[in-house]
């Protein structure tokens, strides 16, 4: 699983950079200051969780159990739903019923966090 996490998240990050860049260029001149602070929330949440997932994969190889686990998954679903809906809503009107979304990514994100604490105390006891 760490080697999928480790790879996961290389891609993500460079997604994050791609999207970045197309922020930073391609959309600047299309959307307003405050959808483009939105867009920029979504690669910035986007960015540090590829790099909590890298980190995943990194401890699982010290700390092999489920939590970890858990706590890339919730990192990957943390991705999609919170910066994905911030995406989304920074640049298609008649969304707003997707930044309903957003908070539950927001809660992948800690449950990841929280997740990846208890395996490292854990350790390596539940394979």
């Amino acid at each position: 699983m760490k080697r999928n996490f480790i790879i996961t998240a290389a891609l993500l990050a460079g997604l994050a950079v791609i999207l970045g860049a197309f922020g930073a260029h391609a959309l600047k001149a299309r959307l307003t200051t405050e959808q483009l602070q939105v867009f920029e929330v979504g690669v910035r949440y986007h960015f540090y969780h590829a790099f909590a997932l890298m980190l995943t994969g990194i401890l699982y190889k010290e700390f092999p159990n489920r939590q970890l686990v858990w706590a890339g998954n919730f990192f990957i679903a943390g991705i999609i739903l919170f910066s994905g809906s911030l995406y989304l809503l920074s640049n298609v009107e008649g969304l707003r019923k997707l930044g309903m979304v957003t908070p539950i990514g927001g809660v992948c994100f800690i449950a990841g966090w929280l997740l990846l604490a208890m395996g490292c105390i854990k350790g390596g006891q539940n394979r």
